[in-house]
């Protein structure tokens, strides 16, 4: 397993090369508006529907690129990683695409409807503690029982050049945008958003949405280094996961700011958008919409790419309703 030092830092011909890899496999996912949302918060917003891409969530993008990027020969033992969620169900698409073993870890507390489509997909779950260090410890066992090939979730090139993709789609179909606002967990899709927007729209501003409750990355960017929390607890499932060297390159070099969201805050914008808009997003989606209802004056006035990132919610776990 390669360490993220060694690691080469992707350039936007990565991207380009990544777009035409994955054409085949994957959506070019709409731009949706909306006038309510418009007049709530002073701002134009242009959502980037990722929730209607191909296993529901743009890391197929990411899984993608990696995946079909593999020679005949590394192919061969299958891919594996750790998810949470919509990395691994995004894998298994692309694996099965290809006719090739995936091999998944996730936390036994992963949303069912994400473990029913990782099996859907042909996805071979091992399950682990609801941790960082659990879920690395279990793919170290994983990984040396396969010999599969190690796609990370956001950690990785391959994976960073495939989510660069999504607001390269973006620019082609909103002209003058003045920011784009995206959810963070790992970082995978803001790295891909820097990446993109550094080299073709650099005055585009770059700002990343993330839980109160689990605002490592928030606390990192103050900081000026990575801090990782462990194991937070937040309803945005798929916002749990500490930024790695690869992502904190991009993070710390191209974000203008990190905001953050209350539990109810993202609840209410997870609603509100399901409400409104009459579509389907999961509660990490919710937040970049959280921050900017919480913080109106950021974005008054601006055009704003808000990238939804997946629809995979749980129907009967939803967080409104009172177990």
């Amino acid at each position: 397993m390669k360490d993220a030092s060694e690691m080469s830092i992707p350039s936007y011909d990565d991207v380009v090369a990544a777009h035409a890899r994955i054409a085949p496999h994957i959506h070019r996912t709409p731009v949706l508006t909306s006038s309510y949302f418009n007049a709530l918060t002073g701002a134009e917003l242009f959502f980037k529907c990722e929730n209607f891409q191909k296993a529901g969530a743009f890391k197929v993008r990411g899984a993608s690129n990696a995946v079909f990027g593999l020679s005949d020969e590394m192919a061969e033992k299958g891919v594996a990683t750790h998810s949470s969620g919509n990395h691994a169900l995004s894998l298994s698409y692309a694996a099965g695409r290809r006719g090739i073993p995936c091999h998944v870890v996730m936390p036994r507390t992963a949303p069912q409807a994400k473990k029913d489509a990782v099996r859907g997909y042909g996805g071979i779950i091992t399950e682990c503690e609801p941790s960082t260090s659990s879920r690395e410890a279990a793919f170290a066992e994983v990984q040396a029982a396969t010999g599969a090939e190690f796609v990370h979730p956001y950690n990785d090139p391959r994976v960073i050049s495939g989510q660069g993709t999504c607001s390269k789609e973006l620019m082609e179909q909103v002209a003058g945008l003045d920011a784009v606002i995206a959810p963070i967990g790992g970082g995978g899709m803001v790295s891909g958003t820097c990446l993109t927007l550094s080299n073709i729209a650099p005055d585009v501003k770059i700002y990343a949405a993330e839980p109160e409750q689990a605002d490592d990355a928030y606390r990192s960017f103050k900081a000026g280094h990575i801090i990782a929390d462990d194991a937070p607890v937040t309803v945005a499932d798929g916002l749990k996961v500490p930024l790695k060297e690869l992502t904190w390159h991009f993070v710390s070099n191209h974000v203008t700011d990190i905001l953050t969201a209350s539990e109810d805050e993202i609840v209410e914008a997870m609603k509100l958008t399901w409400k409104r808009m009459k579509i389907v997003i999961e509660a990490s989606c919710a937040v970049p919409l959280a921050t900017i209802l919480k913080n109106p004056e950021v974005f008054a006035g601006k055009r704003v790419g808000v990238i939804i990132t997946g629809g995979n919610v749980d129907l009967d776990t939803l967080p409104w309703i009172k177990s």
